[in-house]
């Protein structure tokens, strides 16, 4: 069967009448694609994923498992987003650093890379060419221009890190020897301008 036959397993993936999905687009199960979302061929989206309304998926899009796309959001050739990402309403992403309407630059498109976990908040935008880290947490309306950290909470115009988020989206904050307990009990380590979440101690010991 063609990979984005939604009766391709027992747990189909679903999309609504209006939606486009070009042959050759791979959809994985579970997966629910809302009004108006263009699906072009190349494109390959992880299982539980979730687009909502008027999103564009272009040839080569990489989205991995439990992603959630918000409304009105493009995603260009060169952006792979790992699993469960979420990005928000209207966010924006672009693929060549200097465009002119005159120029063909297909061959000289940035990739831009989301790993596990992060955020990109409501309108953000993301110029091509950076790596957004695991569990980063990108402002409402920032420009990021450069790589984010993991853990780093990145906000303005460019976008600047002003702290740190867990993985369950809380703010961190760090004493003096470099630890912070997140509210859902998980302790992280800043060490060297990096964050990592410690191993928890088995309980009754």
């Amino acid at each position: 069967m063609e990979p984005n036959d939604p009766t391709n397993n027992d747990r189909p993936w679903q999309a609504h009448p209006s939606a486009i999905i070009d042959a050759g687009a791979c959809i994985g199960p579970g997966t629910r694609i809302w009004h108006f979302c263009h699906i072009m061929s190349g494109a390959q989206i992880g299982a539980d994923c979730v687009l909502g309304q008027n999103v564009f998926v272009a040839d080569g899009v990489r989205l991995g498992r439990g992603c959630k796309v918000q409304n009105n959001v493009s995603l260009y050739t060169g952006v792979f987003c790992e699993d469960e990402v979420f990005i928000g309403p209207s966010a924006v992403f672009t693929n060549v650093i200097n465009p002119r309407a005159a120029i063909v630059r297909r061959d000289e498109f940035r990739p831009t890379y989301v790993e596990r976990g992060a955020t990109l908040g409501a309108n953000c935008t993301v110029v091509c060419g950076v790596r957004i880290g695991q569990y980063a947490f990108v402002g409402a309306g920032a420009v990021v221009t450069d790589d984010v950290p993991a853990f780093a909470l990145v906000l303005g115009v460019p976008a600047r890190p002003v702290g740190w988020m867990s993985a369950a989206g809380y703010r961190l904050h760090f004493d003096a020897w470099g630890r912070a307990v997140c509210p859902t009990g998980t302790e992280y380590r800043l060490h060297e301008g990096r964050v990592e979440p410690l191993e928890q101690s088995s309980s009754g010991t």
